[in-house]
């Protein structure tokens, strides 16, 4: 059962978090407006579609990504208060351990890391395919797909390739469909361009060949335009602009088997962004400790020194948490390792602090 003091302590922290969260969305929505401002003067769309589709959407995205840090900042601002108020000393007076005084931090932190987990694998990517769709529509220069001699591999033992393609008219020229077995071509189709049937949802393979390769026999014919399925989609040329945020987790791990079977050098970008949506959660709550920790005792400077201590931390997570992306993409480290340094780091500074910290 929550107590009186539990409450307390949970309503003023939730009610600063979201209060710090709607400022900082404040100033970033109107940063934003102001760097775009020429952009949406200049498109065709309207003012209702650059609210609902893109700041409607762009808002959680932002919400999600400042989130651990201001949940650090609304720690230790709600903390040095009470502190300073010396209502913690008066706490810790009554017989109420240290640990349990963390008790409604903890919940709230709790509550917070499994909505932010909801929000960052089903809620937000769905709200990035509007968002980003806008931004390639209408911020950003069209897009062209520049790549030559495309191999993928569409199944196991069978192989696509492509010349070039075009992506606007959704054309691939000089296509072939090999099925390679044990290292032996055993079948080849040959076609001059392969096309999509966005009616069909279907590929359009027009007049090609097809070898038959059987030891030493080779069988050759030749047929007339066919329709077919392949594990190969339009989506698969088009812009990859933050792609990775905007897959719903379920959507990121069939994307990532599919990279895998194509032997894809992107894979591990993908990796990241799924081991990331697991590492945000337990920032949050390891951050809110930390807060707590550095903030519960009175401090003659004031709250201001501590909020101010409390920005400093939080900027050297950050910086933290870029250099060990950039581990990652490096692939100078395990990807999973590298995502989760971050949070290990801040957890034995978390627990060296509570060591040291006066109770």
């Amino acid at each position: 059962m929550l107590k009186l003091i539990d409450k307390y302590i949970l309503r003023q922290f939730l009610i600063t978090f979201v209060y710090v969260v709607f400022i900082f969305i404040s100033i970033i929505v109107v940063i934003d407006i102001i760097e775009k401002l020429e952009d949406f003067h200049n498109m065709p769309a309207t003012v209702e579609m650059i609210i609902t589709q893109y700041y409607l959407n762009f808002i959680p995205y932002i919400a999600n990504t400042i989130s651990p840090i201001m949940v650090f900042i609304a720690t230790v601002f709600v903390t040095s208060r009470m502190a300073n108020r010396t209502e913690i000393v008066a706490i810790l007076s009554s017989g109420v351990s240290y640990v349990r005084f963390l008790r409604p931090y903890l919940i709230g932190s709790s509550i917070l890391a499994v909505i932010t987990f909801y929000l960052i694998n089903w809620v937000i990517p769905d709200a990035n395919k509007v968002r980003v769709d806008f931004e390639n529509t209408y911020i950003k220069s069209r897009y062209y797909f520049d790549q030559r001699n495309v191999h993928i591999q569409v199944a196991p033992e069978v192989y696509a390739y492509m010349e070039s393609y075009d992506n606007i008219y959704n054309i691939g020229y000089r296509f072939t469909l090999e099925r390679i077995q044990d290292g032996r071509l055993m079948e080849k189709l040959e076609a001059p361009r392969i096309v999509w049937d966005s009616t069909k949802n279907k590929w359009h393979i027009d007049r090609y060949m097809l070898r038959k390769i059987n030891g030493m026999k080779e069988e050759l014919s030749f047929h007339d335009g066919v329709d077919t399925t392949l594990n190969l989609s339009p989506e698969d040329f088009q812009s990859k602009h933050l792609f990775n945020e905007k897959l719903t987790l379920p959507e990121l791990n069939e994307y990532i088997a599919l990279l895998k079977l194509r032997g894809s050098e992107n894979v591990q970008m993908y990796l990241i962004e799924k081991y990331l949506r697991f590492t945000y959660p337990f920032a949050m709550i390891i951050l809110t400790v930390i807060g707590v920790l550095v903030s519960s005792r009175k401090s003659r400077r004031g709250v201001g020194a501590q909020i101010a201590l409390g920005f400093v931390l939080a900027f050297i997570y950050i910086l933290f948490f870029i250099l060990s992306r950039a581990i990652a993409n490096a692939g100078n480290m395990p990807a999973m390792l590298a995502v989760w340094l971050p949070n290990l780091v801040f957890a034995v500074i978390g627990l060296f602090i509570y060591r040291v910290t006066p109770k």
